[in-house]
């Protein structure tokens, strides 16, 4: 291979409607992986599972159940990079390694960071709808 050629993993050759069909179902092998692997997501997926029948009980507006909705959403989301960032530094080394350490504390992180802001978007909508 030359400087020239861009080098590209073989499983980026699909295009078209294949390269789609081929998406959708390595999206639900990830979320089999997930669910199977991963007790964090497990727990997450219940848990937003409740929230999102919750937020479409609730008496708000449909754009405040759209935000409840997509916070819970967006936990997942973080949880499944979290997983991603984890897998990878597990691939290339399970020796204890500061710098992988901290690739697995930021993830991490994040996860805390999305929880918060999951908690603070409930919070904000249900006290502006049974308090105020």
């Amino acid at each position: 291979m030359s400087d020239q050629e861009p080098a590209v993993s073989e499983f980026k050759s699909k295009s078209g409607l294949r390269r789609i069909f081929s998406a959708f179902f390595y999206s639900l092998d990830g979320f089999r992986a997930a669910w199977r692997n991963e007790h964090a997501f497990r727990q997450e997926l219940v848990l937003v599972i409740i929230g999102i029948i919750i937020a479409l009980l609730l008496p708000v507006s449909a754009f405040e159940k759209l935000m409840m909705i997509a916070v819970l959403l967006q936990i997942l989301v973080v949880e499944l990079i979290n997983s991603a960032i984890e897998a990878v530094v597990d691939r290339v080394s399970l020796e204890r390694h500061r710098l992988s350490k901290n690739a697995k504390d930021f993830g991490s992180a994040a996860v805390l960071l999305t929880l918060i802001m999951a908690i603070a978007t409930w919070a904000v909508v249900l006290i502006n709808r049974f308090y105020y």
